[in-house]
């Protein structure tokens, strides 16, 4: 039992998985070995309750951390351990977002249910690709609140987009070159919910690890006592990483559990 009360973490696409979507052999016997001496093992990841379906409790023995770590959810005993959701003070940002922009497609997340404003392709094939059942909405008010977290399809707007949200503070969003802006709750990050987590598991920060490629997870890897990202990584995730590790595609995430066992 040498990894008691040791919590990991890991990112899903592009850690966990190798680009194909998979979770290779000899990643799932590196985790089994590792709650085998008492380890517990969970995702972080972005997606959000309805959109993550490879919960198999041979792998995951704690609980899932969603929509980047907004919401902790047992799936084993199918309860929400914490959501700390976008409320009421969302509302203005997504009028003023709309207001500014107006064709911008807004998807909201709540727990109940999956409202969207403005949806088409790529839109509606993010929600399909992922199974995500949604309902449309004319105004931000009419989704069901609180939000895990709100997803702007911004197109060639990303940057001015992300240059108006720098005035709302009532909110936190992920800043990214791509496509989709990510909103959440202020103060809401995978670095406070691993921690949050890991306190209500009973872990010491010093027990509490996390692995991760891309920019969402910097605070994830920078909370957690040693962070691992994968030699394929973002170049945000590598610049404060404890150990590189074999890329996903080569088994990322048995390589961590390996340095692990040299540790404990």
């Amino acid at each position: 039992m040498k990894f008691k009360n040791v919590l990991f973490a890991s990112d899903l696409d592009g850690t966990l998985r190798n680009d194909k979507g998979e979770m290779t052999d000899d990643v799932k016997s590196a985790i089994r070995y590792f709650i085998s001496e008492g380890g517990k093992f969970t995702v972080c990841t972005g997606r959000i309750f309805q959109g993550f379906h490879i919960y198999d409790e041979d792998y995951i023995n704690a609980p899932v951390l969603l929509g980047n770590a907004a919401m902790a959810y047992d799936y084993k005993n199918g309860k929400v351990l914490f959501n700390d959701g976008i409320g009421d003070e969302g509302i203005g940002v997504i009028e003023d977002v709309l207001e500014s922009f107006p064709g911008i497609a807004v998807e909201m997340y709540a727990f109940e249910k999956v409202c969207s404003i403005n949806a088409e392709d790529p839109t509606i094939t993010h929600f399909t690709n992922q199974g995500i059942n949604f309902t449309h909405v004319n105004s931000p008010s009419e989704a069901p609140r609180p939000w895990t977290k709100v997803m702007l399809y911004c197109s060639d707007k990303s940057q001015e987009v992300q240059r108006l949200l720098e005035s709302h503070s009532e909110i936190n969003y992920l800043k990214t070159t791509g496509d989709y802006v990510e909103l959440l709750k202020k103060g809401v990050d995978k670095g406070a919910g691993l921690m949050r987590l890991g306190k209500m598991l009973g872990c010491q920060p010093n027990d509490i690890y996390a692995a991760g490629d891309g920019y969402n997870d910097v605070e994830m890897l920078s909370a957690a006592a040693k962070g691992f990202v994968p030699e394929n990584g973002s170049p945000e995730a590598m610049a404060v990483a404890d150990y590189l590790t074999r890329s996903n595609n080569d088994g990322c995430i048995a390589h961590a559990i390996e340095i692990l066992d040299s540790i404990y």
